[in-house]
């Protein structure tokens, strides 16, 4: 019998491809499998995947090169990177601290529950403990809503613009994104109410809105949680709301024991208390909102380093303040140099800010990063003559206003 199994095996080896892959297909089809390759038959080495369309036209998000591969790109050393809304301070101390004690435990698996960190963070925050879930990134709560949610055309609300990875999540997913452009660049929700339908299921609001700084208020916001239909659900995205200084913008955690609609908030560690390199965030919700995204989530999907980091971060209230300080002192003074130059900004309430220029923001982009300056052009977000910039270290800070100057004076005349 063995025997028999062998010949016939090198006897398919010696046949041609294209029979290989007629029999090949044919078993796959008796066995009742799915065959979800497409082979091209003008090469034995072409092969073409079947992949759904919603997910064949999808943009990946657009991230920037490291930087010593920029340098060594460009002949440049000694760059600054102020494009991606990093806290200029490096990480928490205390968060390094913790990560150097916990090392010697990497050979076992992480907390799956996470019970230390959401412990802790009920206990700051006066949150309920079963409502809290940890995510990679507080991408990964926005991520887990989609999937555990949505259903193929039904529909998601979003700002336009705002941040990329809602549209990539919602397509992934074969939902329909209704965008809806912002106001004087900030999120309108009056509009965001009119756009609602029958099909509707979940509702962005980015509060801070990245990339443009801006916040919405808090009796606008009431009154818009109002104006819905109970049973959609509402994703407040603050990854930036340690930065706001106003106070009359919605605290998300006020928020989450609404009957419904549902609001589910997510937050990271990646920005004020400087963490983005670990990739840990988390959701706050009803707990039975919660349960539903614990059902959908991967066991480990916050690693051990991450989870103590995170827990030693949120104790750091002193490099907190140190980093809240840094940036309104660093977004201060970019704003007085810029206004020297007769740029037009758009006033902010987080770690970054827009700047409009007066040409395409891709060639500020590649002339200050001829100059060690690294920016981030709005090309992508629709907004071609702007570019975004967040707060660095004060040496940081003059080097661009230095850079940004001697780029606008050798622009052409003819812009």
């Amino acid at each position: 019998m063995k025997t028999g199994k062998i010949l016939d095996a090198r006897r398919r080896k010696s046949l041609p491809f294209q029979r290989q892959l007629t029999i090949g297909k044919r078993n796959f089809e008796k066995k009742g499998l799915l065959f979800s390759l497409m082979f091209n038959t003008s090469s034995a080495n072409s092969i073409k995947l079947s992949v759904p369309e919603h997910i064949a036209s999808l943009v990946p998000y657009p991230p920037g090169k490291p930087l010593e591969e920029l340098e060594r790109e460009y002949g440049i050393t000694g760059s600054i990177k102020l494009a991606s809304n990093e806290n200029p301070l490096g990480p928490s101390p205390m968060a390094v601290a913790a990560i150097r004690n916990a090392l010697a435990g990497l050979n076992r698996y992480p907390d799956g529950s996470g019970y230390y960190l959401r412990r802790r963070l009920s206990e700051k925050f006066n949150l309920p403990f079963d409502g809290i879930v940890l995510g990679n990134g507080s991408n990964e709560i926005i991520e887990l809503t989609i999937r555990t949610f949505l259903l193929p055309q039904d529909e998601v609300i979003l700002p336009a613009p705002s941040f990329l990875v809602y549209k990539l999540a919602v397509q992934t997913m074969g939902g329909k994104t209704v965008p809806v452009p912002l106001t004087h660049f900030t999120i309108d929700l009056a509009r965001t109410v009119a756009a609602i339908t029958a099909r509707t299921k979940i509702i962005f609001i980015n509060n801070p809105n990245n990339p443009t700084g801006t916040i919405i208020r808090k009796a606008e916001f009431d009154s818009f949680l109002e104006a819905i239909p109970p049973h959609i659900i509402v994703v407040l995205d603050e990854a930036y709301i340690e930065f706001v200084q106003d106070g009359d913008t919605p605290r998300g955690f006020d928020y989450i024991h609404r009957p419904g609609p549902y609001v589910i908030v997510a937050r990271t560690f990646s920005k004020a208390h400087g963490l983005a390199g670990l990739r840990i965030g988390y959701g706050v919700m009803e707990p039975a909102v919660a349960d539903y995204l614990h059902r959908v989530r991967q066991p480990f999907n916050t690693g051990s380093l991450s989870q103590v980091a995170a827990l030693a971060a949120l104790d750091d209230e002193e490099f907190l303040h140190k980093t809240q300080s840094a940036v309104a002192e660093g977004l201060a003074y970019l704003y007085r140099e810029i206004a020297k130059l007769g740029l037009n900004t758009v006033p902010t309430q987080s770690n970054f800010f827009l700047i409009e220029i007066p040409v395409d923001a891709k060639i500020i982009y590649e002339a200050m990063l001829r100059l060690g300056v690294i920016v981030r052009p709005m090309n992508s977000y629709g907004m071609a003559n702007t570019i975004r910039v967040n707060a660095g270290l004060p040496e940081e800070n003059k080097r661009f206003i230095k850079a940004l100057s001697r780029t606008l004076q050798e622009l052409p005349e003819s812009r």
